[in-house]
């Protein structure tokens, strides 16, 4: 954004932007005070919209401290810093990553406080090799240019990339509608078929990476989840004959009991498809683990179909045989460790 014009407005854009388009993670801080916490507090108050000009004035009165140590010296002596325009950046840039996080099936809170409900558009994968390929192009191609103006001996004008930085951006927004087409185009074909032959209740299509006509869908139907891909082009619903049937499981008290938690709250307020498993511990040890998953990570895919120790942004909360939580476990498995249970925040 800064290459593509807002460096021409006043010094110092380029890394308010930068700063601030980079900020909101600092919620990652939130892990030191344990994982659940963590995990509860990830994508919350610094990705609101409530949130952002916090975040933003924070950025640009660290950026006037750095300006102001180094003497207040700007590249161009004739393009002073504007404090105000370089917070309506810093707002910009945070909006950005909301609007980032926002695409991909991970989901943002942008009304928090005042509301907890995830949003996510559901169109982009988490990691979006394409979307990095635009954006390190429209940096790296001025600079080539650049060595070859210097062989020349060309005068340089002005801040350079800004063609390249405008056209990685409507690359990025182009792909974006692509996938958002090919997106609604799986979701109805979903919807409008049975699964051995019941009818859908609600579905869902989560994106794969690169390819933008490979989805992973889920479904759910009033006894049972159904995991399938879909190739949009066609379209079609499980063309290779890999669907899977994931029975709801039975609610016990043991569930119960797990998900009213510290974890299985703030699990069950962030999945859109959870399931809860129980596994009894044998004697003398005793107890349950109930493990948490969400089904839209659990896709044919994406490839994360198989054991649950590899399936990704799962969790499980143990309990003794009274039902009283012992803690939470991270990384299924007979070796993991477990979390006392936090307090409530």
């Amino acid at each position: 954004m800064g290459r593509a014009g807002l460096n021409r407005k006043t010094a110092l854009a380029t890394l308010t932007l930068t700063l601030a388009a980079e900020a909101p993670d600092i919620d990652v801080l939130a892990a030191f005070r344990g994982r659940a916490f963590g995990w509860a507090h990830h994508r919350g108050f610094t990705h609101s919209f409530l949130g952002v000009p916090l975040v933003a004035a924070a950025v640009v009165g660290f950026v006037y401290l750095i300006w102001r140590w180094r003497g207040r010296k700007t590249k161009n002596p004739n393009l002073p810093p504007r404090w105000g325009l370089l917070f309506l950046y810093a707002c910009l840039a945070g909006f950005s990553h909301i609007l980032l996080d926002f695409t991909n099936n991970y989901g943002v809170r942008p009304f928090w406080p005042l509301s907890e409900k995830w949003y996510s558009w559901d169109i982009v994968f988490i990691f979006e090799p394409v979307i990095w390929a635009l954006l390190i192009l429209g940096l790296l191609v001025p600079l080539l240019f650049a060595l070859i103006d210097q062989e020349i001996g060309a005068k340089r004008r002005g801040p350079r990339g800004r063609v390249a930085a405008t056209l990685a951006l409507l690359g990025m927004v182009g792909l974006w509608g692509l996938r958002d087409y090919e997106h609604r185009r799986a979701v109805h074909a979903l919807e409008s078929r049975t699964y051995n032959g019941a009818d859908p209740i609600r579905v869902s299509a989560y994106p794969f990476r690169v390819n933008p006509f490979h989805w992973d869908g889920v479904v759910e139907t009033h006894d049972f989840f159904a995991l399938a891909p879909v190739d949009s082009f066609t379209p079609e619903v499980d063309p290779d004959g890999m669907l899977e049937i994931r029975y709801k499981p039975e609610e016990t008290p043991v569930t119960l009991a797990a998900k009213k938690s510290y974890l299985g709250r703030i699990y069950l307020d962030w999945a859109q498809y959870p399931i809860a498993e129980t596994e009894a511990l044998p004697p003398p040890q005793g107890g349950y683990l109930i493990h948490f998953e969400d089904l839209r990570y659990q896709g044919i895919a994406t490839g994360f179909v198989g054991e649950r120790k590899n399936r990704p942004l799962s969790a499980t909360v143990e309990l003794d045989q009274y039902l009283r939580v012992v803690g939470d476990v991270y990384g299924i498995g007979k070796n993991q460790a477990v979390v006392p249970e936090p307090g409530p925040d």
